[in-house]
């Protein structure tokens, strides 16, 4: 498949882009039959993703909303939020980056195959081997899965995680140590990115800010920088603190 250049829908400028809130579209959209959700807060199930979500993060109402989600002295992952209410213990502030496809070559990568839940065993020791990202047992449920095994063994993951409608995030990107530097995880985007864009999606991605050799790969092969993002680890409201607010 040839490249094509696929430029960023244009929106108005009082219009928020809809991966200003990736998680919220997909677990509001595509996603919805996974998602749990209380008024304006949502999350995936614990064995499927730590993603939370909120309508609006700047909403106090959708901050009480998590709250009643995730239960009282909780530690849970928020997507764009600068900073938690009064009341809330900020555990870690993190940077990120996100990244869409304007120029990718996609295509087939005859040699992948599809990963499904027989697999999750391999795919949670290569996780922890390499450290992408979180996975979970029904992380596979997500999208769509697909791997390189040399000699039998898994050495290269990509695949599919959040879905707001017309996009999908290319996630998992990996390849075991002792095969590094052949090309499999390129091989592999490519991949899926082919099959993203069959069903009409454009495909996106997030890297940590400071991994900036990923980053640079990512540009050389077609995405392009479209915002910088942070996340929060927070701790929700204790039990006492709530009776007494």
């Amino acid at each position: 498949m040839s490249t094509v250049a696929r430029p960023t829908p244009p929106q108005s400028p009082a219009t928020p882009h809809i991966l200003d809130n990736a998680a919220w579209a997909a677990l509001t959209g595509p996603h919805a039959h996974l998602a749990e959700r209380v008024g304006r807060a949502a999350r995936y199930p614990l064995d499927v993703s730590p993603f939370t979500a909120l309508a609006d993060p700047a909403d106090p109402r959708a901050w009480d909303d998590l709250a009643a989600l995730v239960g009282p002295g909780t530690v849970t992952p928020v997507t764009g939020a600068k900073s938690a209410p009064q009341g809330w213990e900020t555990v870690q502030h993190g940077r990120g980056v996100q990244l869409v496809d304007t120029a990718l070559r996609a295509e087939p990568a005859p040699e992948a195959v599809r990963l499904g839940p027989d697999d999750v065993p391999e795919i949670l020791d290569l996780i922890a081997l390499t450290e992408p990202g979180p996975f979970l047992p029904r992380t596979v449920e997500l999208g769509t899965y697909l791997g390189i095994r040399h000699r039998g063994r898994l050495v290269a993951l990509a695949g599919e995680r959040l879905r707001p409608p017309g996009w999908t995030e290319i996630s998992a990107v990996c390849t075991a140590p002792d095969h590094r530097g052949k090309g499999l995880a390129t091989r592999l985007v490519r991949a899926i990115a082919a099959g993203i864009r069959e069903r009409g999606d454009t495909p996106f991605l997030h890297a940590s800010a400071t991994n900036t050799g990923a980053i640079r790969l990512y540009e050389s092969i077609g995405f392009t920088l479209r915002r910088r993002s942070e996340f929060l680890l927070v701790r929700t409201p204790g039990a006492q603190q709530e009776q007494t607010a």
